[in-house]
């Protein structure tokens, strides 16, 4: 498979000489998932992004894989059942990426969830989610949840509900999927933007022109039908045809804050009421523990969604109220994200409220966009989307991605991916979850990762954390078509969220290494990115 940095102009050129079945516009999730729903269906697709591959909300969420619980809350019955199904598949298809999370839900007597509706609640969730029995919920006294998790408030606590969710990470996901669509032969472009659409004889949409970023040119690439899936950006896509539409999208905004893991020592991942009774998560993730999501209208620049003051203080609030123990402040927080949701405009509802189901909108002009959603669903997205867009290519090819396992994601059980964590760490110098955090990210190809350091360094049975960083990145330059440090710091390892140290005490080497393995990058793109990549670092860091 060819996905590296050096291959990106073979694929550029290809572009325009090949006339697709698809063109997907959006380098998020949803879009990942159209383009292998297309392309191992045995349609030739291609996918743009104008930044880098899950550059906005796709890596910026919660990081979970819900089977629905919230929806159970608002009597959506259908969406529960379909995100539980879904969960389970994406599991299966991803085991080291999608991971059962045990969470607990402490109840209160001055909470929004009485005992008898939470217990009534979880095992109707489980039923029509169909966990597996070992995943089903456990109904705990006051005592037994305090064993679970010590720092809860002691207050008015009644007992807790434990019951699962699956954890991911959204950015690696994409990535996966993504990388999965170009083993099979399908094209993924980053900091390639699409500036307009081309046009038949018939005033039906037939391409698109964009321009890369990166050498700055500009290309025309053509296709059979042009699918909208740019997520928050899906109305400015649309701006471009030459009948205009109505905005049909509402974009509420999510933020998330990092804290040391020293200074709130959970045991497990918790979800709480928050100060104004909406539900709240607090998840362990190596030595750090991140915490949110607030829902809040956004009608600022869809590029720069910063959290505000007010974000921070609810969520710091929100967090003291359930571990007062263990007060967080402000200089607490090692990063920061926030994120945008594309949802559906609904008269008469406020952001928690709307509907997270997906629409499919098709224009006269034979546009295809699709907005909503959630990272569970975004493999039936994906499914009913292409089978829309079989009716204008006159196909009738099923969807394959049900059973189709993630490219380096095939394990038989989580056993397996245990082991893999276990051989990892035993090679890395340091912390068990280094190991951990490599196979949690890249599956098999963790392994070749840690070869690589392991020839970098004198002893290859004690790897140290730089040899294993340098090799991480010339890794994903090679296989996973990193252009930038943004790039690699942000959507492939997560590392200026969850571990900036590591950044900081080693970016010259990282930037060496970069420079090494991209030559040939005109240096306004290198500028463009170091500018970037340094917003990036107010925007975490704007809290401390």
């Amino acid at each position: 498979m060819a996905f590296s940095f050096s291959t990106r102009l073979t694929d550029l050129k290809k572009a325009e000489n090949t006339v697709w079945d698809i063109i997907v516009i959006g380098g998020g999730i949803t879009g990942a998932g159209i383009l292998l729903d297309a392309q191992s269906r045995g349609l030739h697709a291609i996918l743009v992004e104008k930044e880098d591959f899950a550059w906005g909300t796709s890596s910026r969420s919660t990081k979970l894989i819900h089977g629905g619980l919230r929806y159970l809350k608002q009597m959506d019955i259908r969406l529960v059942r379909e995100v539980g199904k879904e969960r389970a598949i994406v599991h299966k298809n991803a085991r080291n990426l999608v991971c059962p999370e045990r969470m607990l839900l402490p109840i209160y007597s001055d909470g929004s969830l009485g005992w008898g509706l939470t217990s009534l609640g979880l095992k109707v969730y489980d039923w029509l989610a169909g966990v597996p029995k070992d995943e089903q919920r456990k109904m705990l006294s006051a005592e037994k949840t305090l064993l679970h998790e010590p720092l809860l408030k002691k207050d008015n606590l009644k007992g807790g509900g434990l019951y699962y969710e699956y954890r991911t990470d959204d950015a690696r996901l994409t990535i996966s999927v993504i990388k999965t669509a170009c083993q099979q032969g399908a094209i993924a472009l980053n900091h390639a933007e699409v500036k307009e659409f081309t046009y038949n004889n018939e005033g039906v949409i037939d391409g698109i022109k964009l321009t890369d970023h990166i050498h700055a040119t500009d290309h025309t690439i053509r296709s059979k039908v042009v699918i909208n899936a740019a997520g928050p950006w899906v109305d400015n896509v649309r701006s471009f045809q030459k009948d205009t539409t109505d905005r049909h999208l509402f974009l509420t905004k999510g933020i998330h804050i990092v804290v040391d893991r020293e200074k709130l020592p959970l045991k497990q991942s918790a979800y709480f009421d928050a100060v104004d009774q909406r539900m709240m998560f607090a998840i362990p993730r190596g030595n750090v523990v991140y915490i949110g999501t607030t829902d809040t209208p956004y009608n600022d620049d869809v590029n720069q969604p910063h959290p505000t003051q007010h974000d921070v203080n609810y969520i710091l609030q929100s967090t003291l109220r359930m571990f007062p123990d263990y007060p967080i402040g402000k200089k607490d927080i090692q990063s920061t994200w926030s994120g945008l949701r594309p949802l559906i405009q609904q008269k008469g509802k406020g952001p928690s409220e709307l509907s997270r189901r997906d629409e499919i909108f098709e224009s006269k002009d034979g546009l295809l966009s699709i907005a909503g959603g959630k990272l569970t669903g975004y493999r039936k997205m994906a499914e009913r989307i292409v089978n829309r867009a079989q009716r204008v290519i006159g196909k009738r090819l099923a969807c394959q991605t049900k059973n189709l396992v993630l490219y380096g994601q095939d394990f038989d059980s989580t056993t397996d991916v245990q082991h893999l964590c276990h051989r990892a760490s035993a090679i890395i110098k340091g912390p068990d979850y280094l190991g951990e955090r490599l196979v949690h990210l890249y599956g098999h190809f963790a392994m070749d990762i840690i070869e690589r350091a392991q020839l970098k360094s004198s002893n290859e049975n004690d790897v140290s954390l730089s040899e294993l960083l340098q090799a991480e990145l010339e890794y994903t330059i090679e296989h996973e078509r990193v252009c930038s440090l943004s790039d690699f710091t942000i959507q492939r390892s997560g590392m200026l969220y969850f571990n900036r140290a590591w950044i900081d005490k080693h970016q010259e080497l990282l930037k060496n290494t970069m420079a090494v393995h991209t030559q040939g990058i005109p240096t306004p793109f290198n500028d463009a990115q170091e500018a970037l990549l340094q917003k990036a670092y107010q925007s975490v860091l704007a809290f401390r």
